[in-house]
């Protein structure tokens, strides 16, 4: 599903999988083990902690297990596990806003619905410029969002950073990844205090602390 893997300053949390084909669909076990993994990072932050969320295969996530939903045999039951997925995918959001360090979403291949939530809730998104696809989300503009949500458009690499969705595009996976612990490794030297940093990144986001239940301090000071 996930694992949690510490090399100096940085955290590195991998989407797993049984195959490149799989999509990292985000079922209540997969949002269970990624929180899993959210907690145990919080747990060893120290100044100069940084998260790299990354994935294997073909996909960064395909959003919420549908069939999962689809299983409960009713269109009822479908929507009341769909709803479910959605409660328990919301403390995913609201630890990452909250955790003590900055974050970089490394995407080596498409992000759609949830799972494009789950990259834009990192501080900083890195993607391929060639297979990587950005997929339905409430970002950007008025007209981004009319477009990727009302147009379902799929949007690349290349128009993303035009359009002021991800840092940067990269041409193959290697250079994804060689890209985001460069840009880790400069993040974690700045070595900030982890809580100073959560405080500030939530002061960005009141109306999203909000819906969260995040509480926010008044912070002073600097890092």
């Amino acid at each position: 599903m996930c694992t949690l893997e510490k090399h100096g300053n940085v955290f590195i949390l991998t989407l797993t999988g049984s195959s490149d084909l799989d999509e990292h669909r985000l079922s209540p076990p997969v949002i269970d083990s990624i929180l899993s993994a959210l907690s145990q990072a919080k747990a060893q932050a120290t100044p100069g902690s940084i998260l790299v969320t990354t994935s294997h295969g073909k996909f960064f996530s395909n959003g919420f297990d549908l069939a999962w939903a689809q299983a409960a045999g009713s269109r009822t039951g479908a929507r009341e596990r769909l709803h479910q997925m959605v409660e328990d995918f919301k403390p995913v959001v609201a630890a990452m806003i909250a955790l003590p360090m900055p974050t970089v979403a490394a995407i080596n291949g498409h992000a759609a619905a949830a799972g494009f939530t789950l990259a834009l809730s990192h501080d900083y998104v890195l993607m391929r410029r060639d297979k990587g696809v950005l997929y339905m989300s409430e970002i950007g503009s008025a007209s981004v969002r009319r477009d990727i949500l009302l147009r379902a458009k799929k949007i690349k690499g290349e128009e993303a950073v035009k359009m002021g969705i991800v840092d940067s595009a990269h041409d193959s996976v290697e250079q994804v990844a060689e890209a985001s612990m460069r840009l880790g490794k400069q993040l974690a030297s700045r070595k900030w205090g982890g809580e100073v940093y959560a405080e500030i990144r939530k002061s960005l986001y009141p109306e999203l602390c909000g819906v969260l239940g995040l509480a926010q301090k008044v912070v002073f000071g600097q890092f």
